[in-house]
């Protein structure tokens, strides 16, 4: 069972030579952009033991020229292979930590109460496995008073200057750019010292040490002690962390990215995968750094750029333009600006369709679906119980009215996204209507106290008891199926899977297992589709969409070989934090202003999830807003591309089982 094929998913084709030239000329001239040291690779583990062989080479030479190297370690999820690598060249002889001294770079502060604080999992993923002496790791007293805090710092750093300084400190960019627990608005002069954790923040590392939750504040070393090492090593891995990694690599030196203060240290190694690195420069507009290697998304991609630059639609660019520019390559390949302009406008042109299921009896050589079979057998996944109206509401809503059998699978019960005070209202209503219906009875009463008492005395992260949960699952199961009855999906073809990697009760969940395979496998097997549509938003905030996709990843990937599977299209759609770039986009199914306004009506069915979802980020719209202005924003890029003026537009790309 192959359980990460989302991450395989290579939307256009990277000449290796963009990522990792082989001379120094050639990476002088890809990288002139970037201020700070920065190697790229194709995978997560690639890119883990470059870090872990230099970090090892670097440790040995300064046992050998001192006796002792000096670390400062963090603790980020992205570290985790990192250390795993340099585990393995430990057992392989390579490397003694006998004299090694160890700083943990940030703690929680007070203590975490339930689950494990930085340096008790620097321990597990890291020291524990080797031969370093307790006496020479260090982290923060968790126990002193809020007044002894300033003196703590300052001993914790008179410490390490007594050490002699800091040889290495290895570290992770977090997905706010923040540097250990320096969030945006730490300045580089910034030393030890109490900071305090954004909600957001909390959340995330809440999910990543085990926790119920953590405290609003943390121990961290400043950007000015990190500076001071001679030697930074940084990670980030993945596409959720690319709008930063340009920020930090390409950008200003800002307090707002403090992973941009990584540009005024001299000895700076960031080590990125491909998708983390997919917004520098040479990878997203390689064509200002180097001659390109053309295929039709880059080109397509530099013309939409171009565009932008000019302020002009497709068919008003010159041959001056491409010159002036510096894509004069094109006119060279191609003979004219108009050669170009008209291939990248019939290429976006055959991309919009009003018809995502395909158009019966129609010439299908320039649309995006087949015309035949129709009508199709549609699956659409959801990881949760409201992503299909919110990603795709408007097309699931075109796929139905023109016929198809369409199936919607909610894949998770999302029941941890459902609010004390919603479930209490539904609480209040059946308290109000029990005697009229009979159903008052003892078992009823007891039920309903003892949820309000334990929901009066809830502490902050405390896990809900099994009656809650399932009550907050019914709660979304019913509002998916007002959405879904308001659309016109039969009931018989609503389905709520309930994975299983989902049903921990907590923000942290479960790996993917065989058994949620088999739960999704089962159901296309069932419904043996003609189209299937899946979330392709890697980049969402939680991971559970990553999971789920996964899941139906997994699932076709061992049906792929069945006759019928053969005649199944598979489409991938974003949801409310990001859409795909129009050089990726393979089918936009526009919207006029009245099926926007029903793609809302879909949305706003999800009452549970207006106001008091927990998890909408940084980000202070709703949904429906985001959805809409997302919606917009892309039908807004095809209109000032000279293309058709639509209300708004969903957009999709093919994914093609990896073989």
């Amino acid at each position: 069972m192959k359980t990460n094929l989302s991450s395989q998913i290579k939307l256009e084709r990277i000449p290796r030579r963009y990522y990792a030239p082989e001379g120094d000329v050639e990476r002088a001239a890809l990288t002139r952009e970037e201020k700070v040291y920065t190697r790229i690779f194709e995978t997560m583990p690639e890119g883990s033991e470059y870090i872990a062989r230099h970090a090892v080479e670097l440790i040995n030479r300064k046992l050998k020229e001192k006796g002792l190297c000096v670390l400062a370690l963090g603790t980020g999820a992205d570290l985790t292979p990192v250390y795993e690598s340099i585990i393995k060249l430990y057992k392989a002889g390579e490397i003694s930590f006998q004299n090694v001294i160890v700083f943990n770079v940030a703690e929680f502060y007070p203590a975490v109460a339930e689950g494990n604080g930085t340096l008790e999992t620097l321990k597990n993923v890291f020291l524990n496995h080797v031969n370093i002496k307790p006496e020479n790791i260090h982290s923060f007293d968790t126990n002193i008073t809020k007044g002894e805090i300033y003196d703590t710092c300052l001993e914790y750093q008179q410490q390490i200057d007594r050490c002699g300084s800091i040889d290495l400190t290895i570290l992770a960019v977090s997905e706010s750019g923040a540097l250990a627990f320096n969030e945006p608005g730490s300045l580089a002069t910034s030393t030890c010292r109490l900071v305090l954790l954004n909600s957001e923040t909390r959340r995330k590392l809440a999910k990543r040490y085990g926790a119920k939750s953590v405290p609003a504040t943390a121990i961290t070393l400043g950007i000015g002690n990190i500076l001071k090492s001679s030697r930074i090593m940084a990670v980030a891995w993945g596409e959720h962390k690319a709008r930063k990694i340009k920020q930090a690599v390409e950008g200003p030196v800002t307090e707002n990215v403090p992973a941009s203060y990584l540009q005024i240290h001299n000895h700076t190694r960031l080590a990125l995968d491909l998708p983390a690195a997919e917004s520098l420069t040479r990878l997203s507009h390689p064509w200002k750094v180097t001659d390109c290697e053309w295929d039709d998304k880059l080109i397509r991609r530099a013309i939409v750029w171009l565009c932008k630059k000019t302020g002009k639609p497709i068919l008003k660019l010159t041959n001056k333009d491409y010159t002036d520019w510096g894509l004069g390559e094109l006119i060279a390949l191609f003979g004219s600006a108009y050669n170009v302009n008209i291939k990248v406008f019939n290429e976006l042109q055959h991309t919009i369709t009003g018809w995502p299921g395909g158009k019966p009896d129609a010439d299908d050589t320039y649309r995006p679906e087949r015309a035949n079979p129709y009508p199709k057998r549609v699956i659409v996944f959801s990881p949760h119980p409201d992503d299909d109206v919110i990603s795709m509401g408007g097309t699931l809503q075109r796929l139905v009215d023109q016929n198809h059998d369409v199936h919607v699978a909610y894949e998770t019960s999302g029941n941890i996204a459902v609010g004390d005070e919603d479930m209490m209202r539904y609480f209040m209503m059946m308290d109000k209507i029990a005697p009229m219906f009979d159903f008052n009875t003892p078992s009823y009463r007891i039920l309903s106290d003892d949820i309000k008492t334990f929901v009066n005395s809830k502490k902050p992260g405390e896990m809900d008891t099994k009656e809650i949960r399932e009550i907050k699952t019914m709660i979304r199961q019913a509002e998916a199926t007002i959405a879904c009855n308001y659309i016109g999906v039969k009931p018989e073809n609503i389905h709520f899977l309930r994975l299983p990697f989902y049903e921990t009760g907590t923000i942290k969940k479960g790996e993917l297992t065989e058994r949620d395979v088999n739960i999704v496998k089962e159901l296309i097997e069932k419904v043996k589709p003609q189209q299937i549509f899946v979330a392709g938003d890697l980049a969402d905030p939680h991971g559970t969409h990553r999971v789920c996709t996964d899941a139906v990843f997994a699932a076709i990937d061992e049906l792929k070989d069945e006759p019928w599977m053969q005649d199944c299209r598979i489409w991938m759609y974003r949801g409310a934090w990001a859409e795909w770039e129009i050089d990726h986009i393979e089918m936009a199914v526009p919207m006029s202003p009245e099926q926007l306004r029903s793609k809302r009506n879909s949305i706003l069915k999800h009452q549970s999830q207006m106001e008091n979802a927990p998890f909408l980020g940084d980000d202070d719209r709703l949904f429906w807003q985001r959805a809409e202005e997302r919606n917009r924003a892309t039908a807004m890029l095809y209109q000032s591309l000279g293309l058709a003026s639509y209300e708004a537009m969903e957009a999709f790309v093919q994914y093609h089982p990896i073989r």
